[in-house]
């Protein structure tokens, strides 16, 4: 277990013990400030154990109820060069600190998250100040970054977590610069998911931007030369230099960071191994939708009765809203897990899904497509099923089908779920020839993957490398001076 100790400072402000200064000295040291939610915090854990390995030394700072629930993937080896700073946030009474995180936070207040991470500059500043790291790294919410950085003369890099299809749409509308046409038919919103996510596109200044949009653009602009990008350049190549035109930064790409397999609890998950085990190769599917999405009920249902129409075999990983205590059977429809007697199981909570995925059984994914769902289905080879529900999801999921690599169950006009549809698209990439298709070009992707091996990380560290040393040439030039 990482033991997180004090520093001294004028306020409270915690980092994992346990480093020397001789460590500090020779390795390129990195602050990493990552927004608020699972789906960003993982990348970037996974970027600083890749870099850990290449003699970077990673400072992530976070909040302490998102440190609570990220410290134990940090293993003891890795946190030889990862350590944890805690970030702070004046105390406000209408965000208690566990809602200092996206996870089971009430969407009303998550311009409030956005406003208390902006407070939290003092905080940072400090950090910086302190701990005098040679780079700092930064997610998209944050534009005071860069600024903060350049002040103390740190070069600063934004790092993308979504992928690259999905920023180029959104990018191409938020950026509002007289740049070429967007050029990607394949890559577009219906309209009842434009409306579902109209917040994101409808500004809310005289200046014709949103918030979101603002605070992109300024990490966009504030990021030193290149901008780091969760994806890799066989899948998104095309997308990647569009933004790269479009944004006039060079965008590289950092590989999948697919997290190696989950191994604790193993025992607790036996038995869904065993049920796996009692199914014959590629003809089960998985259906998980992340940590941080729920269904509705009505989607719940929908999806309950194509499962089990489909007449395919399914793993189907439950989750419910923070605190909203609620049981299965209450969830389900009436005598749903009699029916489906052995051709269905259903787990509530948690599940191993990466090791799930790699289990010669399984045959397709049933995702929410999450861009990091996405890049896991691909590093294993599994076809995806798509169901999107907001945000970048409905974009990745139309990159699945124009890759070949999925197929999309498609939501009605008014965008609801439809049992008849989720069966269709079942059976069509578990049991029909399409699915076989479907199969071999993700297993082209995975292959793609494990050739590549470290090949994106390398690329980086000779970027991070040339930006310190570049800094350093300019101070040994103005010292000159």
């Amino acid at each position: 277990m990482i033991s997180i100790v004090p520093i001294v400072f004028n306020f409270p402000l915690f980092v994992v013990s346990n480093f020397s200064m001789d460590t500090r000295q020779r390795s390129i040291r990195i602050a990493m400030l990552p927004w608020l939610a699972h789906g960003h915090i993982c990348p970037f854990i996974e970027l600083a154990k890749a870099l850990s390995k290449r003699n970077f030394y990673i400072y992530i700072c976070s909040t302490p109820v998102n440190i609570n629930s990220f410290k134990q993937t940090i293993s003891e080896k890795d946190s030889i060069s990862i350590k944890i700073v805690e970030l702070h946030f004046p105390n406000l009474p209408e965000l208690p600190p566990h809602y200092h995180t996206t996870n089971g936070l009430p969407p009303l207040l998550m311009s409030t998250l956005k406003n208390a991470l902006d407070m939290a500059k003092p905080s940072f500043f400090h950090i910086l100040n302190t701990l005098k790291p040679d780079l700092v790294m930064y997610d998209f919410l944050q534009p005071w970054v860069p600024t903060m950085a350049a002040s103390q003369n740190i070069p600063s890099v934004l790092f993308l977590t979504p992928g690259a299809a999905a920023s180029c749409y959104l990018f191409h509308i938020g950026r509002k610069k007289p740049v070429s046409e967007y050029p990607f038919s394949a890559i577009y919103l219906r309209d009842h998911e434009y409306d579902r996510n109209r917040h994101m596109f409808e500004p809310t200044e005289d200046d014709g931007y949103t918030d979101t949009q603002r605070r992109v653009n300024g990490c966009i602009d504030g990021s030193s030369e290149i901008i780091l990008i969760k994806t890799i350049r066989e899948l998104e190549g095309k997308y990647m230099d569009f933004l790269s035109t479009l944004c006039e930064k060079r965008y590289v790409p950092v590989g999948p960071l697919v997290r190696a397999p989950e191994t604790e609890h193993e025992h607790e998950h036996s038995e869904v191994m065993k049920w796996l085990n009692s199914k014959q190769r590629c003809s089960t599917i998985l259906a998980s939708f992340g940590s941080e999405y729920f269904l509705s009920k009505e989607e719940m249902e929908e999806l309950a009765y194509g499962l089990e129409l489909s007449k395919v075999n399914f793993l189907w990983v439950v989750r419910f809203p923070m605190g909203e205590k609620i049981s299965l059977e209450e969830a389900l429809p009436k005598g749903f897990l009699d029916r489906i007697g052995n051709t269905g199981k259903v787990v509530q909570g948690w599940a191993p899904q990466l090791r799930i995925l790699q289990h010669s059984s399984i045959g397709g994914f049933v995702s929410h497509c999450g861009w990091s769902s996405v890049m896991e289905g691909l590093k294993l080879g599994i076809p995806i099923i798509a169901m999107p529900m907001h945000l970048d999801q409905p974009l990745n999921a139309k990159l699945v089908v124009d890759a070949g690599v999925g197929e999309e169950a498609v939501r009605d006009k008014n965008g609801n779920l439809d049992r008849q549809e989720v069966a269709k698209v079942i059976r069509k990439v578990v049991a029909e020839k399409t699915g076989q298709r479907l199969r071999k070009r993700a297993r082209e992707y995975s292959e793609i993957l494990k050739s590549n091996g470290a090949k994106e990380i390398d690329q980086v560290v000779e970027e991070l490398l040339k930006l310190c040393r570049l800094t350093r040439r300019q101070e040994s030039t103005e010292l000159l001076y």
